[in-house]
């Protein structure tokens, strides 16, 4: 058969034959052509040499060709096919004609082999040498040498072999009387086997009148017509037929098809493989039933890596996986009816649910199908998918469960990680732009290789062929959809994660607002939120967010919250607290203490870093060339360095230093080696006392209020009433900002080795500066520019479990390569290692507490 240009469809016997023009000219480029292998081409390119190489052999040697040919009396016939009465099929005579030296019971077992023959081209043995022994696979009627077969009438034998259920295998005992025999149908034709053990010659012979059959096309040969039958026969009798069980018509088997509901939901590329692999058809009903081993991804079969023949639908470069789930019909977990009525009785199978979602991934989209689970007892259904059911599983089981739903589509997993790390420009449109790029290129890849496929082809062929346009893209839901499906995927882990943010303490407390956070509130809550306040601990977590209409007051709530997480969970009390206001009173407890009134030990201090602000209030212009020398004397006149310290840093490097071998080492040198870095890593500060402090920062004043604290241009750096009515009202402040006495605010972490000596590493937990990072990092939270009161609290709640992860991550020694933030599923990593392995899977991880109900990101207002 051609399978390309105008001649497609057409036998090439038809086409080598036809004398047109058009026919004659595509023989002539097929001698000459380089066909490309394993291609319908090639194989028409060896037929055409075949058939030319054959006229010129049969034009040589057409005497003895002609002469070879049998006749109607020859001898070759056999005998038996005349002796036994049974009328022959035309194809069966011809095969006769063309076997030759073939008897015929050879060639009844060569027809009546149920393997067919092999395609491949064979040898041509010389006359006279016996054929090869060969395996059954490899057994071959006629040799060869191409892969089309013009012969209509072993094309005719072919089919009736291949079709035994409606043809009559009769053995004829050759010692027995020849008996009547009954009409035969013609449309049935019979393949008798003869019983050859005794010489043809013997075999009695049986009269019968011809049976009229259509003309079968033979070799040229002149013989007589065969005489026809009259027009009514007597009936004769048969001789007994005798039919092996093994041969007889297997019981009808139903091809498996797709359940009705999901023929609908799926697209024609999904269908097929679907149907071939997934089900199978019940052997008595007919119906698709599921095959016995299931698994939970089910992929297509790939496109063949050569292609024969032109791809006839693009469908199979365009298919998608498939994920089954089936929790208890693949794992027989026992699932349970969630009303209350029904305590709690056990859901049994309901066949497969009607509905096919499809999920969004990173680089495309897969189908979800589902098993359907029925209460006996109250006959409600439930599809596997739900949250009723899903709640029922153990994480390990749930947590193969791949995507969430919502009404129409739904999203893997995979891309709602994507949209839970808070940094800046993470916002859904980003994400919608990252999802359209990765969507695209995978596409183009799958029409590039179905192009690909149709190019040699199309190349080839002297008439354009007409290929199937490749399918249009799936169109990617928009951002507004993405943001939905992230804010249900934390609300969907809200307590996990509330659970994690109340499960912070700390000894040190920072507390700290802002305003920039409170402009992204959009729609209903715009404008009812002013301040964002924060509360942290020393190692730069977050204990809890309130978005307040005022400060003062209305952080009533919040403190009482805050003191009744630590009362609950059994934790010491805070000793110290850093603000940035309300840190004394002349009149008694300052407002902080009344706040936290249970913390009876509480003290509290005032940041530093906002002390100095205050003072550089003052100045008469932050770009004043002396305004940075005089912020780093003022830091001069609070803090002092530890001595033994810094004494090991100029050792270390002066060390460094002899190592690179330049010769004299001054102190200027090694001074100039040491930077503020390290100066902070590796050594302690401490305040310098009330006196002194008071003492130094007036000197401080008095000098940089006078000619020395004029530039070039005689602009002076303070303004002088200003800068004393600023140092008048916060020279009472420099109590609190002293170190207390009994605490130490440095942390050791490690130590590191630099010139020789071994020097250790610090954190320091004083000041509010670790909440003034968050502020900055807070106001990324939010991406975009505005939020609804939901997203806002989604895009908070989840930024803040993340910060406070990452800041312990920090502070512990050793972290660990692996970035998880989900407690629940390190809490049954955990639980399971102690079981199977006898050891904690994590040494540093700790379990976090129930959710207290504590608020968090709540907008309170202030009662007027």
């Amino acid at each position: 058969m051609v399978d390309f240009g105008e001649f497609q469809g057409r036998s090439m016997k038809e086409v080598y034959e036809d004398q047109s023009k058009e026919a004659q000219a595509l023989i002539k480029y097929l001698v000459k052509a380089d066909a490309r292998p394993n291609t319908n081409m090639a194989v028409f390119k060896a037929y055409v040499l075949k058939r030319r190489t054959s006229a010129e052999g049969t034009r040589e040697h057409q005497p003895a060709s002609t002469s070879a040919l049998p006749s109607p009396s020859s001898s070759a016939l056999p005998p038996a096919a005349t002796q036994t009465g049974v009328r022959k099929p035309a194809t069966v005579k011809a095969l006769l004609g063309r076997g030759k030296n073939l008897t015929p019971s050879q060639i009844a077992k060569m027809l009546t082999s149920p393997v067919k023959p092999s395609p491949a081209p064979q040898c041509t043995l010389p006359p006279g040498r016996p054929l090869p022994a060969q395996p059954p696979a490899q057994r071959q009627l006629f040799l060869t040498g191409f892969a089309e077969e013009d012969d209509e009438e072993l094309a005719a034998a072919a089919s009736q072999c291949e079709t035994q259920q409606t043809t009559a295998i009769v053995h004829v005992d050759v010692h027995q009387p020849p008996a009547r025999h009954l009409p035969v149908n013609p449309a049935l034709a019979t393949i008798v086997h003869v019983d050859d053990h005794q010489p043809p010659a013997r075999q009695p012979p049986v009269h019968q009148p011809p049976v009229h059959q259509p003309p079968a096309r033979q070799p040229p040969v002149h013989q007589p017509p065969a005489r026809q039958p009259p027009a009514h026969q007597p009936p004769a009798l048969q001789p007994p037929v005798h039919q092996p069980p093994a041969l007889q018509p297997p019981a009808h088997q139903p091809p498996a098809e797709l359940p009705s509901h999901w023929k609908d939901q799926l697209p024609p590329s999904q269908q097929e493989w679907i149907r071939h692999t997934l089900f199978k058809a019940n052997p008595r009903t007919g119906k698709p039933e599921l095959v016995p081993q299931l698994k939970l991804w089910w992929h297509p079969p790939q496109p063949p890596l050569i292609h024969t023949q032109p791809p006839a639908s693009p469908n199979l470069f365009f298919t998608r996986p498939l994920f089954l789930w089936m929790p208890h019909k693949m794992w027989l977990y026992p699932v349970v009816c969630v009303r209350p009525a029904c305590g709690k009785h056990r859901l049994t199978a309901a066949g497969v649910y009607r509905t096919v979602r499809r999920v969004l991934d990173v680089d495309g989209w897969y189908d979800l199908a589902t098993e359907y689970l029925e209460c006996k007892r109250c006959s409600k259904k439930y599809p596997a998918w739900s949250e009723d059911i899903l709640g029922q599983l153990d994480l390990g089981h749930r947590s193969q469960f791949p995507a969430l739903l919502t009404y129409r589509y739904s999203c893997d997993n995979r891309v709602l990680r994507m949209m839970r790390e808070r940094t800046m420009g993470n916002s859904v449109a980003q994400l919608y732009k990252k999802l359209q790029e990765q969507h695209s290129e995978a596409w183009m890849q799958r029409v590039l290789q179905y192009l690909t496929a149709c190019e040699p082809f199309a190349r080839i062929c002297v008439v354009r062929p007409v290929f199937a346009e490749p399918p249009p893209m799936p169109a990617l839901p928009k951002p507004k959809w993405l943001l939905a499906v992230y804010a249900r995927d934390v609300l969907g882990r809200l307590d996990e994660v509330k659970a994690k943010i109340t499960s912070t303490f700390g000894s040190v407390l920072k507390m700290d607002s802002t305003k920039k956070i409170t402009k992204k509130l959009a729609g209903a809550a715009a404008g009812t939120a002013a301040w964002c306040t924060n509360v942290g601990n020393e190692h730069g977590q977050v204990l809890v967010a309130v978005l307040t209409a005022s400060e003062g007051h209305a952080l009533d709530l919040m403190a009482d919250g805050l003191m009744r997480r630590y009362r609950e969970a059994g934790e010491a009390p805070p000793q110290l607290m850093y603000v940035d206001r309300d840190c004394c009173s002349p009149y008694g407890p300052c407002r902080v203490n009344a706040m936290f009134a249970e913390w009876d030990g509480l003290q509290v201090r005032l940041d530093i870093w906002h002390f100095m602000r205050r003072i550089a209030a003052g100045v008469t212009t932050e770009a004043h060339p002396l305004y940075g020398t005089f912020l780093a004397r003022l830091s001069t006149c609070i803090f002092e360095w530890d001595a033994d310290d810094v004494a090991a840093l100029r050792r270390a490097k002066e060390g460094e230093l002899a190592a690179k071998r330049i010769g004299h080492i001054s102190e200027e040198a090694v001074k100039s080696r040491i930077s503020r870095r390290e100066l902070a890593l590796h050594c302690r500060r401490r305040t310098r006392g009330v006196a002194e402090t008071t003492r130094l920062i007036a000197a401080l004043i008095s000098v940089f209020d006078s000619e020395r604290g004029k530039d070039t241009l005689g602009v002076p750096l303070l303004d002088h009433e200003r800068i004393q009515q600023i140092w008048k009202e916060q020279e009472k402040h420099v109590s609190c900002i002293q170190d207390p006495e009994d605490f130490s605010l440095y942390t050791k972490t490690g130590t590191l080795k630099k010139g020789g000596v071994e020097l250790s590493c610090y954190r320091c937990a004083r000041g509010s500066t670790s909440l003034e990072s968050f502020h900055l990092h807070l106001n990324r939270f939010i991406p975009g520019t505005s939020a609804s009161d939901a997203h806002f609290q989604a895009y908070l709640l989840e930024g803040l479990m993340r910060w406070n992860d990452d800041r312990m991550e920090d502070a512990l020694q050793g972290a660990s390569s692996i970035r998880c933030f989900g407690s629940a599923l390190k809490e049954a990593v955990d639980q399971l290692s102690q079981t199977v392995l006898g050891r904690s899977w994590d040494d540093r991880y700790r379990t976090p507490g129930a959710y207290t109900g504590k608020k968090l990101a709540l907008i309170q207002h202030q009662k007027e």
